[in-house]
């Protein structure tokens, strides 16, 4: 068992006990075919470890704070991750100041307005959070994880930020130097 496999068996494990929102279990796991739409609704490629969380565990529902968000069809669950990014991206083009970067996948939702999202144009898939309360938009995007597989290891063994209990956590995250060039 590959790294990947492991770390995808280790999110199914956990996966039914962080049922977001007023989920009871786990939604049924995205199809092949959902992805495909997906990545032509998209105009990118998904990271396979991102495409294996929909198609191997479930399509959203778990994970931390509020889960991942559904990836095509929120099916009464909210917005899918799609529709978010498009959304996004159009919003963005009304006001260039906060546009959306090309190919940034919001993924889960912090609360406040503040996103996890996967740049699905990176190798690693870089996983960022977008904070968009001090209102500035150059202040708004953050590395918190050079990727989506350190994010993940983080949330299981419990090392991430958003992990803390006593709500004190410590984000001291880089800016992400391309977020000027991608929008």
């Amino acid at each position: 068992m590959n790294d990947i496999e492991r770390l995808l068996h280790g999110v199914a494990s956990v996966a039914p006990t962080t049922l977001a929102g007023r989920l009871t279990s786990l939604p049924a796991p995205a199809s092949a075919e959902d992805v495909a739409r997906a990545e032509a609704a998209l105009g990118f490629a998904l990271p396979p470890l991102l495409a294996g969380l929909y198609t191997r565990i479930a399509d959203g529902g778990y994970g931390p704070e509020y889960g991942l968000f559904p990836l095509v069809d929120g099916k009464n669950r909210g917005p899918s991750a799609v529709a978010r990014y498009l959304a996004l991206r159009a919003q963005g083009e009304g006001d260039p100041d906060w546009g959306w970067p090309e190919g940034v996948l919001p993924i889960s939702d912090w609360g406040c307005a503040m996103l996890a999202c996967v740049d699905c144009r990176s190798e690693n898939a870089t996983v960022l959070l977008f904070e968009p309360n001090p209102g500035i938009a150059d202040l708004a995007w953050y590395i918190d994880s050079p990727g989506l597989a350190e994010w993940l290891r983080g949330w299981l063994d419990g090392t991430a930020w958003f992990c803390e209990e006593d709500g004190e956590t410590d984000l001291d995250m880089a800016p992400w130097p391309e977020f000027r060039a991608r929008i």
